[in-house]
């Protein structure tokens, strides 16, 4: 072997660079298995939908919108790195396709209707890339309730299916949007205070963009959700200490990167917690908060 897969790669396990690029070749298609195959990331009865379309149906045009809710209000965001992260490029492939043939065979039983046929079409005719329209506001719009957010539809009239096929991974946006738009309000209730009550700062605003920040990171169900939510609320404020945020808002959104100062989507402050306080004990209060300040001056 080009390379030895034991241990860490680096500089020194290359020896045959043919080999080594195969390794990679290999790595990166087992990567993009499992979760992170499109073919996997539907619901189990979006799999037989296919044959149950009119005989001759040529195109699905789907729409999707806040039917109503708390909010009259509604701050569409998170499309982009669903379609980013999931959609673009070339996202089937021969052994994404055998893995879920694989998956679906057994999770149906003998009944399955798992059209390998129709996403090797897709191979073979778009080179493993979805064809599919999907038109939507510009991120961060905000948009009364009871109107398109997104529509999508297929562009090949083979893969009219496809369309809805999608829904489930796409509709994942309500998260975020949620979240943006549960945020957007309640900056509006901080800010009409904040001009009742305060004045101005040289800046020309009441630095409301810093008085709600995330810590949101620990209290939700998965790395990506943190990045999501965190990123959705930086549409509204800049305060957060949920850094995936920052790194989704960089690497899917452009917004920073962290190249110089203030090259980021939000900032945070050295902050002290429970433990770092409690550690000096009673008697060791005062000094507890005379290290914070030595330490931190500004």
């Amino acid at each position: 072997m080009g390379i030895n897969t034991s241990n860490p790669l680096d500089a020194s396990d290359i020896t045959d660079l043919a080999a080594a690029k195969e390794e990679i070749k290999r790595l990166r298609a087992v990567a993009a298995l499992g979760a992170n195959n499109i073919l996997l990331l539907t619901d189990s009865y979006k799999v037989t939908h296919w044959v149950q379309y009119p005989r001759g149906t040529r195109t699905i045009y789907s729409y999707f919108e806040s039917r109503g809710g708390k909010h009259v209000e509604v701050v569409h965001f998170g499309l982009q790195y669903f379609l980013k992260r999931y959609l673009c490029g070339v996202v089937v492939t021969p052994e994404k396709i055998a893995e879920a043939e694989m998956m679906y065979s057994a999770h149906f039983g003998p009944g399955s209707v798992f059209p390998r046929d129709k996403w090797m079409y897709i191979v073979e005719h778009h080179g493993g890339k979805l064809p599919i329209h999907i038109r939507a506001p510009a991120e961060g719009t905000v948009i009364p309730y009871k109107n398109v957010l997104m529509t999508v539809e297929n562009t090949d009239p083979k893969c009219f299916w496809l369309t809805n096929f999608l829904e489930t991974l796409l509709v994942q946006v309500w998260y975020p949007t949620t979240v943006a738009s549960n945020s957007r309000a309640q900056m509006k209730v901080i800010k009409r205070y904040l001009m009742d009550t305060a004045d101005k700062l040289p800046t020309g605003d009441y630095g409301e963009f810093f008085k709600l920040h995330d810590f949101g990171f620990r209290g939700v169900s998965s790395v990506e959700t943190s990045a999501l939510g965190a990123a959705a609320h930086l549409v509204n404020f800049r305060g957060t200490d949920t850094i995936s945020g920052l790194v989704l808002a960089r690497d899917f959104y452009a917004a920073g990167g962290g190249e110089k100062p203030g090259a980021v989507a939000g900032y945070s402050i050295p902050a002290s917690e429970h433990s770092t306080i409690t550690s000096w004990g009673k008697e060791g209060e005062l000094d507890a908060f005379e290290n914070m300040l030595v330490k931190f001056p500004s």
